[in-house]
């Protein structure tokens, strides 16, 4: 029979995706269903069985129970509220970025590349569109919530075990592998505002037992539905949507608000703005209150305008999720099984209309050898256009909102199959598989532009699109004119991933505390990445950017864990992997020990090296990616103060395009993770956990670090140089492009300390809680360049990675349960502490007042925020089940943030305080 003993399925279990889950959390054995004597000895037990079971590596399970009580509607949603979540991590609402359309986790706040996800202990095929045109990393949104058995998150580098990316440790979903019955399941929700509307479908179906049939199938469906919510549907709640945030006492200059007119400058307004030839300074056409809905208009003449007018705050999305799992146990010693799973994910995420002037960057060729284009420079409005007020060639800056604000469509497929069987031969547990999978993903941005159309309807009489009337006269324009200036850019990317993997385990010979255990495996895999740039973006004839990467990666590996319980109080554990790529090879280790003096209490620790290979995106020549990252301008802005001769405060936080370009030349990053911690149950009832960590990633994969690359020559400013006693220096115009290739450079160190105390209480006649407490403190996070180190913990950054969210030291998960009868009342409290309004420690306050005061107040901190979360079950039957949640009962609004450009001024890490209170009411019927 495949019967196993505690240990050696402890061990196969590092090798499934588990690392000793058998022997982990006691919320996954309190809320498991008993399958078999020695499963319920392995998982199930008091608190002092808990301590002595806990494995030297801290893991945080959760259960499908809590899962469930969450009122999440997604794996991403639950995930990105957990207290090891931080900077790096990829919301639904950030519908502007590279990868819009997904989700990700970042563990430590290191990124969601270096955070391993699995399913059912194997990988899956990464989104197909890196992140910042460079981090490639799994999307969650293709996880089916529903049938999620439990999530495993290992919260130390697993390279030893699992290969690259594993840097900040690992999480492990863990889909339900013996359903029986029918389970139907829906519901809806909505804001406070009656907006945001969801609507969620789930049937899982499953048939068949192991013991009595030989097999299991199960199948899992499900459908959800979210509106987009607008900013402009926020227009009431404080600041939250706001792109003009004067009255709370800031610059016009705000990243969401345009149209404002500077010395020698003028950012894109819907009325156009035309530069005097002879003094270089913007007028505005007339017509603004037509276009803007900003009452409070500039004082230099130009037409303000906010994005609020356009902008989405959460995207539409729509989505499909299939999975089946069979299962037919041959004999006692052999089990075959398969998974299959399909999911679609559409998505749509509105923006504002795009500039007539933009600055796009694309591959050199023999026609342009900078491979830039500078837009805002070379389009011209005619001496004789019908609008010109200056009889001469001239610059304009124009907001197009005649063409209409631009959707940002991501259509993703992803498909994943696993063929595998497993069993028992001479006293070895083995499991051997195959796993295909394919993420395949459409993009389309409407109205966008074909800048040679533009360029000659604006500036070449002899076009047949001459004249192009802008602002108050686009009534003007032949449709034929749209017809031909209009292109919705699009693209199809898709990446691949087949595994091909064995592994085994058992037990040796006995030692004084145990027999001893080991598990040796092996697996290849080939990555195929191919992610084409949007069209018209090849050549610059469009007003978007090249971002594209195409490649292959092959990887071997074999790898070997010991599990030696050297003594009945003392466990030792090592592991060792090796991996080898076309261009380096990888040898990674890991040790773990643990000390149980009393039953009740353990110490334990680990030591761990990982590794990251570089990604296509970033090794291949080919590759090339342009974005946009908020700077200070270190030539405009020396030491944070406006330089003289022109520059103002607009130079001290700016947003340039940042190119980054492939090396091949690049090494493998390489990581150094250390755990010291206790276990402890001081009562029966009271389960502890405190854990000391620290990983410190060198041989960094990152670009030049833009103030390096905005101080090189290569650097692309405008002309509109300071000038110094009549003179004009050269080379300090507004910055507005940096190139930097990728590079092996920098260090990340990150340390921090990690509580977890769980108390059950039992109240007798009133039923019975339990009161958790997670509690993650970020000590430490710091960065360093060739030049200088960057303290970011406690702070506002790191903008060049975390689309300037911030690293909060503290973040805290407070949860309460109650049981009594049929009734189940579940309450979590999540918070996050302050931030020092800066981009890292030392820096000058990063966003000031109007009058020059630091902002958002005298401290310069950003508030802490603390929302609550409350849900219900009742069991109305033994087959029905109501429920309902509330997210953000008190709601709490989000501090107003205007340095983020997550979410349009406040912090993506607060985004339930931008969408309000959100209600959820729904049943589960179970057929038997």
């Amino acid at each position: 029979m495949m019967m196993e003993t505690v240990l050696s399925r402890s061990v196969r279990l590092m090798f499934s995706g588990s690392v000793a889950a058998a022997l982990a959390m006691p919320a996954f054995a309190q809320n498991a269903e008993p399958t078999g004597t020695i499963q319920r000895v392995e998982i199930t037990g008091s608190s002092i069985k808990r301590a002595s079971a806990e494995t030297a590596s801290p893991v945080q399970m959760i259960t499908r129970d809590e899962l469930m009580k969450s009122g999440k509607t997604t794996v991403a949603e639950f995930l990105q509220t957990l207290t090891v979540d931080g900077a790096g991590s990829l919301p639904t609402g950030f519908g502007s970025g590279f990868a819009a359309g997904s989700t990700a986790i970042s563990l430590r706040g290191l990124g969601a590349t270096s955070t391993l996800v699995l399913l059912n202990g194997r990988r899956m095929a990464p989104f197909a569109r890196a992140d910042d045109g460079q981090k490639s990393f799994t999307d969650l949104s293709n996880i089916p919530m529903q049938i999620v058995e439990r999530i495993e998150v290992l919260k130390d580098g697993a390279s030893s075990t699992y290969g690259a990316d594993a840097i900040a440790g690992v999480v492990n979903i863990i889909l339900r592998k013996d359903f029986e019955g029918v389970t139907i399941k829906a519901d809806t929700g909505t804001s406070r505002y009656s907006d945001m509307n969801q609507n969620n479908l789930a049937v899982t179906v499953g048939k068949g037992n192991l013991d009595d049939n030989k097999y299991n199938v199960v199948f899992n469906l499900e459908y959800k539905q979210s509106d987009s919510l607008a900013a402009s549907d926020r227009k009431d709640r404080a600041w939250i949507g706001h792109g003009d945030i004067r009255p709370w006492g800031y610059l016009q200059n705000t990243q969401y608000m345009g149209g404002y007119i500077t010395p020698g400058a003028s950012s894109p307004t819907p009325t156009g703005a035309l530069m005097n030839p002879k003094t270089g300074n913007y007028t505005s056409l007339g017509g603004c209150s037509q276009f803007s809905q900003t009452v409070k208009q500039d004082a230099a003449g130009g037409c303000l305008w906010s994005q609020d007018q356009f902008r989405d705050i959460q995207p539409q999305v729509e989505s499909i999720n299939l999975y089946t799992r069979g299962t037919l146990q041959v004999n006692s010693d052999l089990q075959v099984y398969t998974e299959v799973g399909y999911a679609k994910r559409d998505s749509s995420f509105m923006l504002a209309p795009v500039s007539a002037t933009p600055n796009v960057v694309f591959p050199a060729s023999a026609a342009n050898p900078a491979g830039v284009t500078l837009y805002s420079n070379e389009l011209l409005m005619a001496a004789s256009h019908p609008q010109n007020i200056y009889g001469a060639d001239t610059r304009l800056r124009y907001s197009m909102f005649d063409l209409g604000p631009s959707n940002h469509i991501a259509n993703n497929e992803f498909t994943r199959f696993v063929l595998g069987a497993k069993g028992s031969n001479f006293g070895w547990d083995w499991d051997a598989g195959f796993t295909h999978s394919r993420s395949k993903l459409y993009l389309e941005w409407t109205n966008q532009l074909n800048m040679n159309v533009l360029k000659s309807a604006l500036g070449d009489p002899k076009s047949k699109y001459f004249p192009y009337y802008i602002g108050a006269q686009a009534s003007k324009n032949p449709q034929s004119l749209y017809d031909a200036l209009r292109l919705n850019a699009t693209s199809d990317s898709s990446t691949e991933l087949n595994i091909v993997d064995v592994k085994a385990s058992r037990e040796l010979f006995a030692l004084p505390g145990g027999n001893l255990g080991l598990a040796i495996g092996a697996e290849h895999r080939r990555e195929i990445l191919h992610n084409p740039s949007l069209t018209g973006s090849e050549d610059g004839s469009s007003n978007i950017s090249y971002v594209a990467a195409d490649g292959k990666t092959n990887v071997s590996a074999i790898y070997a864990e010991l599990l030696a319980p050297v003594l009945k109080t003392v466990e030792l554990s090592g592991a060792l992997r090796y991996d080898h790529y076309a261009k380096f090879n990888s040898t990674t280790p890991k040790l773990g020990a643990k000390w149980t003096p009393v039953k009740s209490f353990a110490l334990r620790g680990t030591y761990t090296e990982g590794f990251r290979a570089p990604g296509v995106a970033e090794s291949n020549p080919a590759s090339q990616s342009t974005g946009n990252s908020s700077v200070v301008d270190p030539v405009r802005c020396p030491g944070g103060k406006p330089a003289a001769g022109g520059a103002t405060s607009l130079d001290c936080n700016i947003t340039i395009g940042a190119v980054k370009l492939g090396n091949p030349n690049l090494q493998p990053e390489k990581s150094k993770g250390y755990t010291l911690g206790l276990v402890w149950d001081p009562l029966n009832d009271t389960n502890l956990s405190l854990d000391a960590w620290k990983i410190k990633r060198s041989n960094e994969i990152n670009p030049l670090s833009y103030v390096e690359a905005a101080s090189l020559p290569t650097a692309i400013r405008a002309d509109n140089n300071l000038v110094v006693n009549g003179v004009a220096v050269p080379n300090t115009g507004t910055l507005l492009l940096s190139k930097a290739p990728y590079q092996n450079s920098s260090y990340t160190e990150v340390k921090g300390i990690d509580l977890d105390v769980k108390q059950r209480l039992r109240l007798g006649e009133y039923g019975k809680a339990t009161i958790n407490l997670v509690w993650s403190h970020t000590a430490s996070w710091v960065r360093a360049d060739k030049s200088q180190t960057f303290q970011f913990a406690g702070t506002h950054g790191n903008c060049d990675t975390s689309d300037c969210a911030g690293t909060p030291k503290d973040k805290i998960n407070l949860i309460t349960s109650w049981d009594k009868g049929n009734w189940n009342v579940a309450g979590t409290v999540n918070y996050r502490s302050d931030l020092k309004n800066i981009r890292y420690e030392g820096a000058k306050c990063a966003v000031t007042f109007a009058d020059g005061s630091a902002a958002p107040n005298s401290a310069c901190r950003l508030p802490s925020f603390t929302t609550l979360d409350l849900s219900t079950r009742y069991n109305w039957s033994k087959s029905l089940q109501l429920f309902a949640s509330m997210n953000n009962v008190l709601d709490r609004v989000a501090p107003l943030d205007a340095l983020t450009y997550g979410g349009m001024s406040f912090n993506p890490m607060d985004a339930s305080g931008a969408t309000g209170r959100y209600v959820k009411v729904g049943l589960q019927y179970k057929f038997d």
